[in-house]
Order: C-alpha cells, then sequence, then structure tokens
C-alpha cells in the first residue's frame, strides 16, 4: 500500500480584535506597572491580570493552520503563536462531497445549502485566489487554502470529487 504525505501551512490574516485587545492589555500592563511602582496598592493585581490576558490575546492573534495529508485523510493543526499546537479536525476524503475553488461554477449547485461554515484559509482574497471550498458530509462547508502538492494528492484518490478548473 502507497501512502502520501503532504504538508502544506497557511498564516491566515489575524483578526482586528485579538490584535486591538493585546495592545490595549499591553498599555493597561504598563501604566499599572508604573501605578504598583507609585505605592497604589490595587494596581499591581490589575497589572499581573492585564497581563496575562495580554499573553492570551498574544496566542489569538497570531495563528497558523497546518494541513496534513496522509493516506486518505487530511488533518488540519492550529498553530498558536508558534509555540502551541492544536488539532482542530479531521476529514477523510472517502466523506467529501466536493473540492473546488471558492468561485468555481461547479459549487453552484451547493449554493442554497445551509451548512455550518469553517475558515481554516488565508481568510483574505488574493490574486489569483488559492481558497478551496470543501463540502464535508453534507453539514459542512470548509474553506482551505491547500498546496498545488496538496491537491495533486487528493485528486489521485479521489479524481471525481477534486476540480481545479
Amino acid at each position: 500500500m502507497s501512502e502520501t504525505y503532504v504538508e502544506c501551512l497557511v498564516k491566515p490574516e489575524a483578526p482586528l480584535l485579538p490584535r486591538f485587545l493585546r495592545i490595549v492589555l499591553i498599555m493597561l500592563t504598563v501604566v499599572f506597572g508604573f501605578l504598583t511602582l507609585l505605592g497604589i496598592g490595587m494596581a499591581l493585581l490589575v497589572a499581573i491580570l492585564a497581563g496575562v490576558g495580554a499573553y492570551f490575546a498574544h496566542l489569538n492573534a497570531d495563528v497558523e493552520y497546518e494541513y496534513l495529508y496522509l493516506d486518505k485523510e487530511i488533518s488540519v493543526d492550529k498553530i498558536m503563536a508558534q509555540t502551541r499546537r492544536k488539532k482542530v479536525a479531521t476529514f477523510e476524503v472517502e466523506r467529501m462531497e466536493i473540492l473546488a475553488p471558492i468561485k468555481s461554477y461547479r459549487l453552484d449547485n451547493y449554493k442554497n445549502r445551509t451548512c455550518k461554515e469553517i475558515d481554516y484559509s488565508v481568510r483574505r482574497e488574493e490574486q489569483p485566489d488559492r481558497r478551496y471550498v470543501m463540502y464535508y458530509e453534507g453539514n459542512q462547508k470548509i474553506i482551505l487554502s491547500p498546496s498545488e502538492e496538496m491537491l495533486k494528492a487528493i485528486k489521485n484518490v479521489a479524481p471525481r470529487k477534486v476540480f481545479t478548473d
């Protein structure tokens, strides 16, 4: 049995809220740190809480996704601040309905479905647009940004389900 292994790393555009929250919490940590030096009692507690909040906001502001394709299975891992890894999802190619570019005419039959949409892509439209939509088990719409090598490996396994238009 031949196994194919392909991995792809995607850096999505960071959402504004965690970036803004991280900056505000860092500024609060610095301000209340200085107030602690002036002798105000509760400032130390607020500075510590703001510092912890800034740390968690930093983890959520710097996110990358890693796609792994191994033997008819696509797994998505979330890498937070290049220090922590969390397995987010696993998709079997046999249960996939279609994988096509986000603006493909082949997705017209799927547009009226009410599905849960999950975005693991770069979250921005590039030129050319490299995002793909995968409908999985009829109830999930997953947006990905796979590499050409990964698309080729998936297409070798499921040629009637993968389109590159």
